[in-house]
């Protein structure tokens, strides 16, 4: 399986996702700004702003090679001089609502020129305020698409979600989890058609799992209380995209494109000093739910 063919998937996943949350939020476009690396290769960033449900969202598609950075080299133990190519998806919405939770995801395929390969990704949701039983109603379906490969991949991948997007300077969760796997090698041309097969399946959920959030929660009534939670929980969601997201380090640091990298921060958030959870009750029983290891399903 050629990589082209990866990445022209990937591209029109792009698509078809953009197409689906232009519809759901039905008061913005996605703008596109395509781009092209010097080293080379390059993608389409799109952003939608300002919709009648997002605030602000980017599904970005990328497709780039050429030699591997030094940073790469070192972090994958390779001892010789290689090309790589890197094609995925990547996306984070951030909606208007504080009921509607923020989601991510990203599906990407990694190849160097001395024959390795491996797909990455997985998909995770960072509500403002926890509703348990939509937290309940996300996992059984990424548990259901995983299940349709491998019933051990949901407890592994959620294990490895839940240690990964971990604020460890705060000991607390970014959010509720999800899935999130890497390095996902095949041995034979078999295994890679069925780990590439999973990585689509996980890509098609995104847009019928997030659609349900939007619309059963854009309806809520909102006050000034849910706002401001809203900003902090925000904060704690850069926080860990700049602090300890490997993708967001490792792009900034191997050159490359800022915006795009970026495109993944709320375009409002708050710190508050020494923030007292007490003042608002539904926010102290968020806060404790973002602890590793919650059974959902």
């Amino acid at each position: 399986m050629r990589k082209e063919v990866i990445a022209d998937y990937f591209k029109g996943l792009q698509d078809s996702i953009c197409r689906g949350i232009e519809a759901v939020d039905g008061g913005s476009r996605f703008k596109e700004d395509q781009w092209k690396r010097k080293e080379g290769g390059g993608g389409r960033s799109r952003v939608i702003v300002n919709g009648n449900i997002l605030e602000k969202a980017g599904v970005n598609f990328s497709a780039v090679f050429g030699p591997l950075h030094p940073k790469m080299v070192k972090s994958l133990d390779i001892k010789e001089e290689v090309d790589f190519f890197a094609s995925g998806v990547s996306i984070v919405m951030h909606p208007i609502n504080p009921w509607v939770p923020i989601i991510h995801m990203n599906v990407r395929y990694f190849e160097l020129s001395n024959g390795e390969h491996w797909f990455g990704g997985g998909i995770d949701l960072t509500p403002h305020i926890i509703i348990p039983e939509q937290a309940k109603w996300f996992h059984e379906q990424i548990k259901a698409v995983c299940d349709r490969f491998d019933k051990e991949y949901y407890p592994k991948y959620k294990t490895w979600a839940d240690d990964y997007f971990f604020n460890s300077h705060r000991e607390e969760t970014r959010g509720i989890g999800g899935i999130f796997f890497d390095y996902i090698k095949a041995k034979t041309l078999e295994e890679k058609l069925a780990n590439f097969e999973f990585v689509k399946a996980i890509g098609e959920a995104f847009v019928p799992i997030y659609s349900y959030l939007m619309q059963e929660n854009a309806i809520r009534p909102f006050g000034e209380a849910e706002k401001a939670f809203q900003l902090l929980r925000r904060g704690r969601y850069v926080e860990f995209n700049l602090v300890h997201d490997r993708g967001t380090k490792f792009g900034l640091e191997t050159n490359g494109r800022t915006e795009s990298i970026l495109m993944s921060l709320p375009p409002l958030a708050s710190w508050d000093y020494m923030h007292n959870y007490s003042d608002y009750p539904l926010g102290l029983e968020t806060q404790k739910l973002l602890v590793k290891g919650v059974d959902w399903v």
